[in-house]
């Protein structure tokens, strides 16, 4: 295999920075949850339109009834997730939000024990029992502080099991389609959803100032194709393990910046719980075993 230009790490760490970004981004917008989430699908779309007629419009023929409706759902699942994770900006803290997001891995092998029958080693328990008492703490603090803190907190976790729904109707269709065909099927049928949505609540399309305009397209391009981009280029040289992990550190970048940006405090149940959350998602991510087998061959 070829060397790649630059070092694989440094686009992963741009990438975790971009997708950090996003909660940011959201808190500097004044527009209404349902809004944002529309405008940065729609920009997104608008971005990777050119190059989906030119490579990729014919992959969706190879759609099948059942694709086009798993699609839909998901589609539908991913427009949610967007909604409630921005509304729960409005309640909670950058650091909470982001890291009951990152709470994914977790809900998604409860899916696949539900809907597919996998079966949980003892390692998966522990990581989610681990994962899930830093939620708790981080939870239980916010409530302490404020019923709205611990109400933003249970929409990030809504969200959060949102979009695992999205990853899992989603999958099967992915495996048939390039990614730029089914990101681009996925966010569009997701932008259909928010234009409703929007319409329906009754939420003004705009005018808004230019700032707001500003941010809006900010998401679509550095956390949406800017940060995805750099994991998809990298997952090229390093193995999916390195970019899930990566991406786990989303909510400590977020929470720095929200520290700087938006002058956001940290209280010490956020970081511990935090930590915990983190230490849990690591232990369900990291394969112990192969890592000590490629310990062992190194050594022999």
């Amino acid at each position: 295999m070829e060397k790649p230009a630059v070092h694989p790490y440094i686009p992963i760490i741009v990438g975790v920075i971009s997708v950090a970004l996003s909660a940011i981004f959201v808190k500097l917008a004044t527009a209404d949850a349902g809004v944002i989430a529309f405008y940065r699908m729609l920009f997104t779309v608008i971005l990777m339109l050119p190059l989906f007629l030119v490579k990729y419009r014919k992959e969706v023929f190879l759609l099948t009834k059942k694709d086009w409706i798993f699609s839909t759902i998901a589609g539908v699942f991913l427009a949610f997730h967007f909604i409630l994770w921005f509304e729960s900006l409005n309640y909670t803290s950058v650091a909470s939000s982001t890291v009951l997001v990152t709470l994914q891995p977790i809900f998604a092998f409860v899916g696949t024990y539900f809907f597919f029958k996998e079966k949980l080693s003892f390692k998966t328990i522990l990581s989610a029992v681990i994962a899930i008492a830093g939620s708790i703490i981080i939870s239980w603090s916010d409530f302490q502080l404020s019923g709205t803190a611990f109400f933003g907190d249970m929409l990030a976790l809504a969200a959060c099991a949102l979009i695992t729904a999205y990853l899992l109707f989603g999958q099967e269709v992915r495996k048939r389609l390039s990614l730029i065909t089914y990101t681009f099927l996925l966010y569009s049928i997701s932008t259909v959803t928010l234009f409703f949505y929007v319409l329906i609540k009754g939420e003004s399309f705009g005018p808004y100032s230019t700032s707001n305009w500003f941010w809006f397209f900010m998401l679509a391009l550095i956390p949406n194709l800017l940060g995805h981009s750099l994991f998809n280029w990298a997952v090229k040289w390093v193995s999916t393990n390195v970019i899930s992990i990566a991406i786990l550190f989303e909510p400590v970048g977020a929470s720095v910046l929200a520290f700087y940006i938006l002058h956001e405090k940290l209280s010490v149940a956020q970081i511990t719980g935090g930590i915990v959350v983190i230490a849990g998602i690591l232990l369900f991510i990291v394969d112990v075993k192969k890592i000590r087998e490629k310990l062992f061959l190194k050594k022999a």
